[in-house]
């Protein structure tokens, strides 16, 4: 029960030394574009621009691409705006379509992967902020926002794998076997 006759909680003050953040990925060189094994992200909105609140990053994902199983202790939030997704989460599958939006809460297991033959694109939200700094840590930094990931050798891919699972830890993530 609440008291009626408390004054109202009060927001904290306005912080100017945050700054407004604006993000155009086809014509601002200062964003990063990272190539995740054959998906490219580009990171909008960094956790420094939020306080750490959130991280949004516009995500391009081939024909067959998408994460392995995996979790993480944040949460995630997928807006489709192009194609669509099939989307695994505590072992079930769906597809989610443009203009479809999917929130995954915190430690749930799941992976997504494009089954068509048409690149997909979503905003990703996770919060709090810090996967950004996984996919810098373990990516490839590539031109454009639509510059498709280099191709890797299996033995590039293997070395990937490897880096990612000793990183994955550090960025409260946990890789899991394929289903």
């Amino acid at each position: 029960m609440t008291d009626a006759s408390a004054p109202p909680a009060l927001l904290p003050a306005d912080d100017p030394a945050r700054q407004l953040t604006v993000a155009r990925p086809e014509t601002d060189p200062s964003l990063p574009h990272v190539a995740i094994m054959g998906d490219t992200y580009t990171i909008l909105v960094t956790g420094r621009e939020t306080a750490g609140r959130y991280t949004l990053i516009d995500m391009l994902v081939p024909p067959g691409g998408g994460p392995a199983p995996h979790r993480h202790d944040f949460e995630e939030m997928f807006s489709v705006l192009e194609g669509e997704i099939e989307l695994t989460f505590r072992g079930q599958t769906l597809t989610a379509r443009a203009g479809e939006t999917v929130n995954i809460p915190a430690n749930a297991p799941h992976a997504f992967t494009n089954r068509t033959d048409r690149t997909a694109r979503m905003l990703c939200v996770c919060a709090p902020a810090g996967q950004e700094e996984f996919f810098l840590a373990v990516g490839t930094l590539v031109a454009t926002r639509t510059t498709p990931a280099p191709t890797m050798s299996e033995a590039e891919r293997e070395a990937f794998k490897r880096k990612a699972a000793e990183l994955a830890p550090k960025y409260r993530t946990e890789l899991l076997p394929p289903a």
